[in-house]
């Protein structure tokens, strides 16, 4: 009798053991990745097309390739292989050739930012060079905080800090150098200049260089668009 009782309390003791470490077992799993998190909706290659507002073409895009991403925040375009833009005026003319290594386009925001090697070339001849500018198409007006050079027809300015409206026809750098003008040291044109001015050039006048001229019509140059290395 005594062999059945110890085969019985070890049978059981077993099943209780066994009972336990099934209760303490975790299954370990990460959460689960969602194709849709991070997966551009649209990608293309290889694309030149118009891009216009209320029907008007705004500007031509010519990449290698453009990715649209609303899964972000914010949602936005990319252009990580670098990107080609035409900018036109409502007639349809050019206005300015933009050239970048990496572009991203926030759509909601309606704002731009272009990265690596940014050149600007307009149709009066103005070039302009830096790491990184903005674009706000809302209030019309380009910007950077990056060391930027501008060279117009008959003026070099570069300086730590840019601001221009879209057609760069009215601009403010601050921290300037390079070579001016002689007019831009005598008293006849500064009236007019002072027109020209933004506000932030206005608080800053008693502090730093400021110099926003409008664009003098030169001689038709070459448009090719590697302007400066």
């Amino acid at each position: 009798m005594l062999k059945p009782i110890r085969y019985n309390i070890c049978l059981a003791m077993m099943s209780i053991m066994l009972f336990i470490a099934c209760e303490e077992q975790h299954e370990h799993t990460a959460p689960a990745i969602r194709a849709r998190d991070s997966v551009a909706v649209m990608t293309s290659y290889g694309v030149n097309t118009l891009i216009s507002d209320s029907g008007v073409a705004k500007y031509r895009i010519v990449t290698e390739e453009w990715e649209i991403n609303t899964n972000l925040q914010p949602s936005r375009w990319l252009f990580n292989k670098g990107v080609f833009l035409e900018q036109f005026d409502e007639r349809f003319h050019v206005q300015a050739y933009i050239q970048c290594d990496t572009a991203y386009y926030y759509d909601q925001m309606r704002l731009w930012e272009l990265r690596s090697r940014v050149r600007i070339l307009t149709k009066d001849g103005l070039r302009f060079a830096s790491e990184q500018l903005f674009w706000d198409e809302g209030k019309h007006e380009l910007y950077s905080n990056v060391f930027s050079k501008l060279i117009t027809p008959d003026r070099t300015l570069q300086g730590s800090y840019f601001r221009s409206d879209e057609q760069m026809t009215k601009y403010f750098i601050s921290n300037t150098k390079g070579s001016f003008a002689k007019d831009d040291f005598e008293g006849g044109d500064n009236s007019a200049n002072d027109a020209n001015m933004t506000d932030s050039a206005r608080r800053a006048q008693d502090s730093i260089a400021k110099y926003q001229h409008p664009i003098a019509t030169p001689q038709r140059r070459n448009t090719s668009i590697p302007l400066m290395h």
